[in-house]
């Protein structure tokens, strides 16, 4: 198996939000433990699915909801649309993931909050691209120093902000 399916799936989504967050979070620099909004989707997530086989641990990928059918679905709860690029990626890692084991499948992110539900198939195209991206990934992990924090919108929000651009 290739190095970069070491992966973890929230680091295929922080690759889409913010490099800092994912390097700091790849060198286990984590406040998100403390964050009310975290607690907040993971309570969504809890609550959404109640009856679905939940959180199945995979090698390094953590799925959601896995529902099976004429094709295995694997699901994901988001507690809003925010950051939709950077779930279908993780979506997507997911999906490669399982067909690099030789497990067909297709996913589904819900947005709980919106009622809205986008449905995700992986194809060649985009597995060529979930490689590159990868390895970039495994790149970022592997640097010494930071990323220098760039401000977005969204930082204030985000567990990482006062360590990023306090002072």
């Amino acid at each position: 198996m290739i190095e970069e399916m070491y992966i973890r799936g929230v680091e295929v989504n922080y690759y889409f939000v913010c490099k800092t967050k994912l390097w700091l979070f790849s060198h286990n620099v984590n406040f998100e433990r403390e964050s009310d909004l975290v607690k907040l989707g993971k309570l969504v997530h809890r609550e959404f699915y109640q009856r679905d086989k939940k959180d199945v641990q995979i090698g390094p990928i953590a799925i959601d909801v896995i529902r099976k059918g004429d094709k295995l679905e694997i699901q994901e709860v988001k507690k809003a649309k925010s950051m939709e690029k950077a779930d279908i990626f993780q979506m997507l890692y997911y999906l490669f993931y399982l067909s690099n084991l030789g497990i067909p499948a297709k996913g589904r992110i819900t947005y709980p909050k919106s009622r809205e539900v986008v449905n995700v198939e992986l194809n060649e195209e985009i597995s060529r691209d979930l490689e590159k991206i990868l390895k970039e990934i495994d790149l970022l992990k592997k640097e010494k120093e930071m990323p220098k924090p760039v401000k977005k919108k969204h930082c204030r929000k985000c567990a990482y902000f006062e360590f990023c651009f306090a002072g």
